[in-house]
């Protein structure tokens, strides 16, 4: 089989249906704007579709708490406007998406490791990286690239999976849930101070998992050249370190210039440029194995254009 040889996409229309306030940021338009970005382009052809699919309870349970499971459940079920832990608006639809957005990041799991794709962009909402084991919070339920991490060890045996991060906003959740962990190395480039407020250069880890979270916060106005030479100075060297064998992205592409929630000054070529340098990483340590899941971007036409040129870099790079 060749078809190893190429990037994958997984998506799925339910997620959709995850509707929050009139005009709320996280809609259901920006799957419309990244999908009809690539349709328009020259990088659908060179995609393979991999299989949706919803997470099970279980596949929840490598990450969050039974507790918080059946609270979310019951809260979707109740028809609660937002989750009783936080700032993450529900509607009675959105237990689905939620299933499916983690279940996607699975299915592309899936995908890497049985050699079906060489790497794979999982187009879902909701984001994940906010939500803790028993939080929901920052319009995110559960944490896609988390329970994505946990079952590339569970099922395939993956023994240091990195997760990098380059969302604006700092993932909290992503952070929390590995931060005893030193079998997951969280790295994460956010604007700072903006919400939710963590993500300090002196939280590095604590007991097994000192020394394998890396935060870099930046100023309001970072450009693309300044973050690139971040990755590049200080993920980098870092990963010669660790030597993961799975690397996940959080792709957020609220940090690109002009997105309403964020204010650093990235370029469509910068998150190429980004995405070149964890392929090389991925490519040195990992087989190739990597997948990207969305978490934000918030303007629809930045979003299509930097998710487009992130998945033609992912593709060209093969």
């Amino acid at each position: 089989m060749q078809s190893y040889l190429h990037t994958a996409i997984v998506t799925d229309a339910v997620c959709r249906e995850h509707r929050g306030p009139l005009e709320h940021p996280e809609r259901p338009e920006r799957l419309d704007a990244i999908l009809n970005g690539l349709a328009k382009s020259d990088v659908m052809d060179l995609l393979v579709r991999s299989p949706s699919r919803a997470a099970t309870l279980d596949e929840l349970k490598l990450c969050h708490t039974a507790a918080y499971i059946e609270l979310v459940q019951k809260e979707i079920a109740g028809g609660a406007a937002q989750l009783s832990t936080g700032d993450a608006f529900i509607c009675p639809q959105s237990w689905e998406p939620a299933l499916r957005a983690a279940g996607c990041s699975l299915s592309a799991v899936d995908a890497v490791f049985e050699r079906r794709a060489k790497n794979v962009f999982c187009a879902v909402r909701p984001p994940g990286h906010h939500a803790t084991a028993d939080t929901g919070m920052g319009f995110c339920i559960f944490n896609n690239a988390a329970i994505a991490a946990r079952y590339a060890q569970k099922k395939y045996g993956a023994q240091r999976v990195a997760i990098v991060d380059w969302d604006v906003h700092h993932g909290n959740g992503t952070q929390d849930i590995f931060y005893a962990d030193g079998s997951v190395f969280y790295f994460s480039t956010h604007q700072a101070p903006l919400y939710p407020g963590t993500g300090l250069r002196d939280e590095t880890g604590i007991g097994a998992g000192l020394g394998t979270t890396l935060n870099v916060p930046v100023a309001e106005g970072t450009t693309g050249r300044e973050m690139s030479a971040i990755f590049r100075e200080q993920l980098v060297p870092a990963m010669k370190i660790f030597r993961p064998d799975f690397v996940v992205v959080s792709a957020g592409f609220d940090a690109r210039v002009n997105d309403p929630l964020g204010g650093l000054l990235l370029t469509d070529h910068d998150f190429a440029d980004l995405t070149d340098i964890v392929l090389d990483i991925a490519k040195e340590f990992s087989e190739g194995r990597l997948i990207s899941i969305l978490e934000g971007g918030y303007n629809l036409a930045g979003l299509a254009s930097a998710a487009v040129q992130h998945v033609r870099t992912l593709a060209g790079h093969l």
